[in-house]
């Protein structure tokens, strides 16, 4: 059983964009499992579905009010590098109405709505593939998978909208009386739960740059700070995420691809921007036939 794992990384999905579509494209590998969580929870149905243009057309035309209903930040940008800085406006707005979080992303949860149709659900379900998302039960302090083959077609739109809410900048989701959030904050690469669901190959996109090969440039105000200090957070998480799955792996005798990204892609990946989105699901794309390539003169 093959799996496709796709981990967190915002705006940085669009790279693995592209390494699934030469996969998928190129190499002609069918899969029967998806996993994705936070943005590999937006990429993987679309995936599941093989309809990997309508993909491409929706992740690199995706701008901030597709996300924000109520955005917590200002883009800048100084020379080649782009930051962000606090929309103080806003954050007061919220304080105001006495909200948990800087911002809200219902925006996001509508256009997930229109873009995931529900007879691509029904095709989905239709050919047994699963597709699962994760997602962090705050309230129990535990990570929580969800199948497309447990939810209704809203059910299911909600749990990978969940998903991304990457807390305290997007909304905070409440469901049967327990909270949720962004499935990164408990695991950001499913590598382990792919296996223990029966995969024996998996393909697994980090969206992350394997060693940190230059001084990152922390935050110049409170508000950057923080987004820099979570970031650092869920890289934690996700090298812990790959040494388990690597375990996992080993132990059940399965076959882990690691996709990793060449380079640090930005230094904030909740800035959406077309000509960056375009830029990496191309490099994507080169990288993963490289790697094929790379791996087949070896073996030669």
């Amino acid at each position: 059983m093959r799996a496709l794992v796709i981990s967190g990384g915002g705006s940085k999905g669009a790279f693995a964009g592209g390494v699934a579509q030469y996969l998928m494209e190129d190499l002609g590998r069918e899969y029967d499992m998806f996993l994705g969580t936070s943005t590999g929870s937006l990429l993987i149905p679309h995936l599941a579905c093989n309809d990997i243009p309508k993909l491409y057309e929706i992740f690199t035309n995706v701008q901030q009010h597709d996300i924000f209903s109520i955005s917590p930040f200002v883009q800048r940008k100084k020379g080649d590098r782009e930051f962000v800085s606090i929309d103080f406006l806003n954050s007061l707005w919220q304080f105001i109405r006495f909200k948990r979080t800087f911002g809200e992303s219902k925006a996001l949860r509508r256009n997930i709505k229109r873009q995931f149709l529900r007879e691509e659900y029904e095709k989905i379900k239709a050919t047994k593939t699963e597709v699962v998302v994760t997602v962090s039960n705050l309230s129990k302090n535990s990570v929580e998978y969800k199948s497309i083959n447990d939810c209704t077609y809203e059910e299911f739109c909600d749990w990978i909208w969940i998903s991304c809410n990457y807390i305290p900048f997007m909304s905070l989701a409440t469901v049967d009386g327990y909270e949720y959030a962004d499935g990164g904050l408990g695991c950001v690469v499913p590598i382990r739960e792919a296996i223990q669901r029966g995969a024996t190959e998996i393909d697994a996109i980090v969206l992350e740059a394997e060693n940190l090969e230059k001084q990152k440039v922390l935050g110049k105000n409170p508000f950057s700070l923080m987004i820099n200090l979570f970031g650092h957070l869920l890289n934690q998480v996700e090298r812990g995420d790959i040494t388990i799955g690597k375990l996992a792996a080993k132990t059940k005798n399965a076959n882990l691809n690691l996709y990793y990204t060449p380079t640090s892609l930005t230094e904030n990946s909740l800035i959406f921007s077309k000509r960056l989105m375009v830029k990496w699901w191309q490099q994507g794309y080169d990288h993963a036939k490289q790697k094929h390539k790379s791996a087949t003169e070896a073996d030669e």
